[in-house]
């Protein structure tokens, strides 16, 4: 109500399939998407930032005189990325999820408004593919979080 009627930031339903008019129909339920569950995380976040910086390598690394900005993003950043990973993945599929009430909510056409519509009219099988489809993006989100902490923390090793 607050977006599309008082600041008239877009349309509260239906879609337009002209790629120019289909960001004036995605606009709201984007900004939704983000600012719903952004509080939180920030908070996880910094309190993951908060733990790393009171740590003994950090208070060391600024006692040898290494620039803030460095032990910042050298030491504290590079630590505190794999709890963020790891909570990344954990939120996936409360994302997709939130996503799909969104498409149907908005009037979106897309895979959240089929499986509102196959819901309704007791679809089984679409329910059955839909709850595979997550279940193997979910799987793969794991395997990339497992390659993501590679990257982030090289004392992590795939064997």
């Amino acid at each position: 109500f607050v977006f599309c009627k008082l600041l008239r930031l877009g349309p509260n339903w239906g879609f337009d399939p002209n790629p120019l008019g289909m960001l004036r129909y995605l606009l709201v339920p984007t900004i939704i998407g983000i600012v719903s569950g952004i509080a939180t995380e920030i908070r996880l976040y910094r309190t993951f930032f908060l733990e790393e910086v009171n740590l003994d390598y950090v208070r060391t690394a600024r006692a040898k005189g290494v620039p803030e900005s460095q032990v910042l993003l050298k030491h504290v950043l590079k630590n505190a990325l794999v709890p963020i990973v790891t909570n990344t993945v954990a939120v996936l599929p409360g994302l997709i999820l939130g996503q799909l009430l969104l498409e149907s909510f908005f009037g979106i056409p897309g895979l959240g408004a089929y499986l509102v519509d196959a819901i309704e009219a007791n679809d089984f099988a679409v329910v059955r593919a839909m709850v595979f489809l997550g279940s193997l993006l979910y799987i793969v989100g794991l395997i990339l979080t497992d390659i993501v902490y590679g990257l982030v923390d090289p004392r992590v090793r795939l064997s």
